[in-house]
């Protein structure tokens, strides 16, 4: 295991954000090999994120039919100049290009002898394509050109970089307006990638550069704070904090983990990392994986985004196998042949959504369901009501007042409820618990919500291999105050910008997001919520943490006055008749 990057020096620099003067903290970045740091610096060439090899400009036959134009030199609008690896068919005919704009580097493959993803058998992708992007392997010869940037700041860019701010989506802007301009382009722009390759374009989309015509973001997050440092207002910075360790450039980096430790309540600083997707007007392709760390951010921009014009699909697999798979690369061929190309290829007639309702392990029930809407239309919300006397869920209100506790550190509560009858959760849940905190002001709430079979063994699903914890959501309790506005009955939203600790012996309501899912209940089967100080992994792969604050106990309180309840979204099916159901 890789050791722990050396204690980083860090520079403050006071920067205005809509008027608020916010010290941001920056820390060198780790300098290209050619600038002073060799290939054998393990933060440097850590597999692939953020290597960057030597600066080398030329063009040269890639592969067969396809050439690289590598390091070619774009200046910004305030005269920084950056650098891209433009990969296009080798033909006098001009082609729309599909940009890969992270922060990862732009050339990962230039001296590995393989390329390896998680989920994706080694050769499937080619080692000219960037992180987490499209691979010009496939693409060139499906007559399109990809450019992989390094943005402001990264590999051998001038600047300091810029994580998710509006100063790199004004920059990416410009370089799709560069790119429209050269004389091997078709003047149509798209935009293409997952996971942080997909955050940056809500971010570029919503400034609305004249030639970007179609973006597909698979797996991204919108809002950095709300959906990775601070997920339900616990914080958890570890993983920002490693990939800004790791990121290469000739200047510094914006150290995010750093800054969610000093800035930990929403603030100017990081309403600029949220982009206003309702500016988003183009034609957009969304991808969000049941399973991963990006679902909220996924279904955010597709519910909030202007434009009819738009498309999700919502499935049980890790984000990069989906990526690559035969099947989803030519389904996106068709919605980037229909907006970059104007083939017209009935691309309008894909379901505006399409979800894979999950069973167990990986077997789904239904792949692609076509729908009209998210949430669903027909969704009905349903109260599951707890009972601490007993553990139990139930559709009529608990009897009487009871209360659990458990070790706010280790413990756990579960609640059941058997269905007796095949039911359909798809859609948002919310958690309303009543909390106490005894012997300490404050409480970190982490929530599953799982499946067990009629005997009752838990029914993982499984994503490579390995078996998620199931649905889940978080809170810290002090940062329970809701938007008002923004809020609604089945998606309750945190305000985020002040806390409210816990008095002794104080009971308070709270509302647990849990972040959207779709899955099916046999009839005899069990749905089980569990409620811990900690988060439940049970061989889940992904390294997530959170700096949890818990001592003493949590009691939960229910019944009574206190009447705890889980909101389920209940889907009818399509058409019933006697024993039969359609879904």
């Amino acid at each position: 295991m890789m050791e722990p990057p050396p204690a980083a020096t860090h520079y403050p620099v006071v920067q205005d954000f809509d008027g608020e003067k916010i010290e941001v903290v920056y820390r060198d970045a780790h300098r290209p090999p050619d600038m002073g740091e060799g290939d054998d610096d393990p933060f440097v060439r850590n597999g692939y994120l953020g290597y960057c090899p030597p600066f080398n400009p030329r063009t040269y036959e890639a592969a067969p039919g396809i050439l690289c134009e590598q390091d070619v030199a774009v200046t910004l609008r305030d005269g920084t100049v950056i650098y891209t690896d433009i990969y296009r068919p080798d033909t006098d005919k001009p082609v729309p290009v599909i940009v890969s704009w992270s922060y990862f580097g732009k050339r990962p493959g230039d001296g590995m002898t393989e390329w390896k993803t998680q989920g994706v058998p080694t050769d499937t992708v080619s080692l000219m394509a960037k992180f987490e992007s499209p691979d010009p392997g496939y693409w060139c010869h499906q007559g399109y050109a990809i450019a992989n940037a390094d943005p402001r700041g990264v590999g051998h860019s001038e600047g300091d970089i810029n994580f998710h701010g509006s100063q790199d989506a004004r920059d990416g802007y410009d370089f799709v307006e560069w790119l429209a301009e050269q004389e091997w382009c078709n003047g149509k722009v798209g935009m293409h990638g997952n996971s942080g390759v997909a955050v940056t374009q809500w971010a570029i989309a919503a400034q609305r550069p004249p030639h970007l015509a179609a973006i597909a973001p698979w797996e991204g997050t919108s809002d950095i704070f709300t959906e990775s440092l601070y997920e339900g207002g616990v914080p958890g910075s570890d993983l920002q904090s490693m990939l800004t360790s790791l990121l290469t450039g000739p200047g510094k980096v914006e150290d995010m983990g750093v800054m969610a430790l000093r800035y930990p309540f929403m603030n100017n600083y990081w309403r600029d990392k949220v982009p206003d997707l309702s500016k988003i007007e183009l034609p957009c392709y969304i991808t969000a994986g049941w399973s991963h760390f990006h679902l909220r951010g996924a279904f955010e921009g597709f519910r909030h985004v202007s434009t009819d014009q738009k498309w999700i699909r919502a499935h049980r697999e890790f984000e990069w196998s989906d990526m690559y798979s035969p099947e989803n690369l030519e389904d996106l061929k068709r919605f980037f042949d229909r907006y970059l190309k104007g083939i017209r290829n009935g691309w309008e007639l894909t379901p505006k959504v399409r979800i894979d309702v999950m069973d167990a392990y990986d077997c789904d029930h239904q792949p692609r369901r076509a729908e009209d809407t998210f949430p669903l239309a027909r969704t009905r919300y349903e109260k599951l009501y707890l009972d601490a006397s007993d553990g139990s869920l139930s559709i009529e209100p608990a009897p009487s007042p009871a209360s659990i506790s458990y070790d706010a550190a280790e413990g756990i509560a579960t609640f059941d409820i058997t269905f007796p009858k095949q039911t359909e959760l798809t859609g948002y849940m919310v958690l309303r618990l009543y909390v106490e905190a005894d012997g300490h002001d404050e409480a970190d709430l982490f929530v599953n919500i799982q499946k067990l079979s009629t005997s009752g063994e838990w029914l993982p699903t499984s994503v490579v291999g390995k078996p998620h914890p199931g649905a889940w959501g978080k809170l810290r309790v002090s940062r329970r105050a809701l938007d008002g506005e923004k809020s609604t009955p089945y998606h309750p939203v945190l305000t985020q910008e002040r806390e409210e600790k816990l008095k002794p012996g104080e009971i308070v309501p709270v509302d647990i997001p849990i972040w959207p899912t779709s899955r099916i209940w046999h009839a005899g089967q069990r749905l089980r919520v569990q409620i811990a100080g900690h988060y439940i992994r049970e061989g889940w792969f992904e390294p997530l943490a959170w700096n949890a604050d818990n001592k003493g106990r949590h009691v939960l309180h229910t019944g009574g006055d206190h009447q705890a309840y889980l909101t389920v979204p209940v889907i009818p099916p399509k058409y019933a008749d006697g024993d039969h159901i359609h879904r």
